[in-house]
C-alpha cells in the first residue's frame, strides 16, 4: 500500500544497528520504530540496553552501522543534519548542558543564532519561553543560581527557542526530586498541549512512562514492548 502524508510517520527507525568501536557492545540490534505526529513516547529499559543510543540516532546525533533513520519520510542521511537539529527538533538533556558564564535568558538564546532572528528578537524570545516555562523573574541569574528544577525548565525553553515541532528528552526528569518531577511533567504536558509537540523521552521513570502515550521498552538492543 503506498503511505500517504495522512499516515506517514514523523519520525521512523528502520532495523538501526550499531555497535560501538571496540566491538564489546552491540547497543542496538536491528529497532525498528515509528512515532506519530503529536504523539507521546517513553523509551524505557535498564541501564545499557540501548535507550540513549537510540534517542542519539533518532535525533541524528550519531550514525548507524545499519539501517536508518527518517524524518517526514525522508532519510536523515539526506538531510542537511546541522539544519534539522537546529529548526525541526530541540533536545533537552539530564545534565542541562546550560553554559555557566551565560544568564538564564543569554542561555535560551544560543540555539537562535543559526536562525533568522536579530539580538533584540533573540531577547524578546528568550523572556517570552521562560514566562512559558514560570521563570521570567529568573531571566537575568545564572545557572549556579538556579535550583536543578529551574535549570530544567530553562533547558526546556532552550530546546523550544526554534520552534521545533519535535522534542527528544534523554531522563529530564532523572535529577529531579519527586515534587519537581511532577512539576517538570504538567509543565511538558502543557507544552506539548499548546505548541502540538511530539515528545519522545528516555526514562528510568514509572510515573513519566504512565504519562506518556505508548511506552516502547527496550532490551538488550531490541524492543521487547510497543
Amino acid at each position: 500500500m503506498t503511505e500517504t502524508l495522512s499516515n506517514r510517520p514523523l519520525l521512523e527507525a528502520r532495523g538501526l544497528c550499531k555497535t560501538y568501536p571496540d566491538g564489546a557492545v552491540q547497543a542496538l540490534r536491528g529497532v525498528s520504530l515509528a512515532i506519530q505526529t503529536g504523539e507521546s513516547v517513553a523509551i524505557t529499559g535498564p541501564s545499557g540496553c540501548g535507550k540513549t543510543t537510540l534517542l542519539q540516532l533518532l535525533g541524528g546525533l550519531d550514525q548507524p552501522d545499519s539501517g536508518e533513520v527518517c524524518f517526514e519520510g525522508e532519510p536523515l542521511s539526506r538531510l542537511d543534519l546541522d539544519a534539522f537539529r537546529s529548526r525541526r527538533l530541540g533536545f533537552v538533556f539530564q545534565s542541562f548542558h546550560l553554559l555557566s558564564t551565560l544568564s538564564a535568558a543569554e542561555n535560551i538564546q544560543v540555539p537562535m543564532f543559526e536562525g533568522p532572528w536579530s539580538r533584540t528578537e533573540r531577547r524578546a524570545r528568550a523572556e517570552s519561553l521562560l514566562e512559558e516555562v514560570g521563570l521570567a523573574h529568573r531571566k537575568n541569574h545564572r545557572p549556579g543560581r538556579l535550583s536543578v528544577g529551574e535549570r530544567q525548565r530553562v533547558a526546556i525553553a532552550r530546546a523550544l527557542a526554534n520552534s521545533p515541532g519535535l522534542i527528544l528528552a534523554d531522563e529530564p526528569t532523572g535529577n529531579l526530586d519527586s515534587r519537581t518531577q511532577a512539576e517538570i511533567l504538567e509543565l511538558l504536558a502543557r507544552l506539548r498541549a499548546e505548541r502540538s509537540l511530539t515528545l519522545v523521552v528516555v526514562t528510568h521513570s514509572r510515573e513519566v512512562a504512565a504519562a506518556s502515550d505508548r511506552e516502547v521498552r527496550i532490551l538488550d538492543g531490541l524492543i521487547r514492548e510497543a
